[in-house]
């Protein structure tokens, strides 16, 4: 486990955005930020509520060459037993907010978690979005990684996403210019800090409305492990017609476990923290399922799961 060191190199750091009203904790535990509850201590975690501090935090932090990260729901996140040397970012306040900017168009706060605006929309009449229920996302992750599910991908609603460039400016951009793929987006490789997102979406009644989403949570439940702590699929869809989960259950890993990380027996895809878990648990067993794989098959699955810290996943 990492032990918090060096805080003098934070001193200014922690005084001015103290002043600020940004939350600051030291030594957090990134195990609380995830939900496969795993990862060592970030050196700082700071809380920040509105653009204009997240603006001068990143400005400042970037000046500085101080390593940082944005943590949304920690959904699809590995993080290292031994944390994090650097300063981890959680958005609240403002990010949280989601509202409606037209007939048919919301506005989520970065920070926003998938299943509130699923329900904004819900009590506003309006349908697309009944995919992500379920998805223990946020809306900034959603858009990072272009966040899909049963056929349906965000690009479909995507209007506009908002977000700080790397010169710290605010810019706005259209789904055209956002690169967006499979489980990518222009986010992906670039530096840049989400804010927001708006959806358009598409008026209809709330009880049909209702109803794909409780068919589809019913479906979420009966396929996917949801009553362990995991991260989501592990892997990305191999294309050609073939499945991550179909070829680790081929390759007869289902049920397979190091320490506290097993392949979930009711969906291979995902793997699940059996309540000890460390990171490099998961590390070996995900490692073990990209050899297995390929050694049957010939194809080497390729990770979904985003990892912070010192983690390996080669094989």
């Amino acid at each position: 486990m990492a032990v918090f060191l060096d805080l003098f190199k934070y001193d200014d750091l922690i005084e001015i955005f103290h002043e600020k009203g940004c939350k600051i904790l030291k030594n957090e535990p990134l195990s609380k930020y995830t939900t496969f509850k795993i990862g060592g201590p970030a050196d700082l975690l700071i809380e920040v509520g509105d653009v204009h501090r997240l603006t001068e935090l990143v400005k400042y932090i970037k000046e500085n060459n101080v390593p940082f990260f944005i943590i949304g729901n920690g959904s699809n996140l590995l993080v290292s037993d031994e944390g994090f040397r650097g300063v981890i970012i959680r958005l609240c306040g403002d990010f949280n907010s989601v509202r409606l900017i037209s007939d048919n168009q919301i506005q989520c706060g970065c920070g926003a978690s998938l299943a509130k605006a699923c329900v904004f929309a819900l009590q506003n009449n309006l349908s697309g979005l009944e995919f992500a229920w379920g998805i223990p996302g946020s809306c900034g992750g959603a858009v990072y990684m272009n966040a899909g599910a049963y056929n349906k991908e965000l690009e479909s609603l995507l209007q506009t996403s908002t977000y700080i460039s790397s010169d710290g400016e605010i810019k706005t951009i259209s789904k055209e210019n956002m690169a967006l793929s499979y489980r990518k987006s222009i986010y992906t490789n670039k530096d840049y800090v989400i804010i927001d997102m708006i959806l358009k979406l598409t008026p209809d009644d709330p009880d049909e409305i209702r109803k794909r989403m409780y068919e589809i949570i019913k479906k979420r439940k009966s396929k996917q492990p949801l009553e362990y702590p995991n991260c989501g699929s592990v892997f990305k869809r191999p294309g050609n017609g073939y499945y991550a989960g179909a070829l680790i259950e081929k390759s007869g890993l289902k049920g397979k476990s190091f320490g506290g990380a097993m392949v979930s027996t009711k969906h291979a895809g995902f793997i699940v923290n059996t309540g000890n878990a460390v990171c490099e648990d998961v590390a070996k067993l995900i490692r073990h399922i990209k050899k297995t794989v390929f050694q049957e098959s010939g194809i080497m699955l390729e990770c979904e799961v985003k990892t912070l810290g010192k983690v390996n996943l080669d094989v």
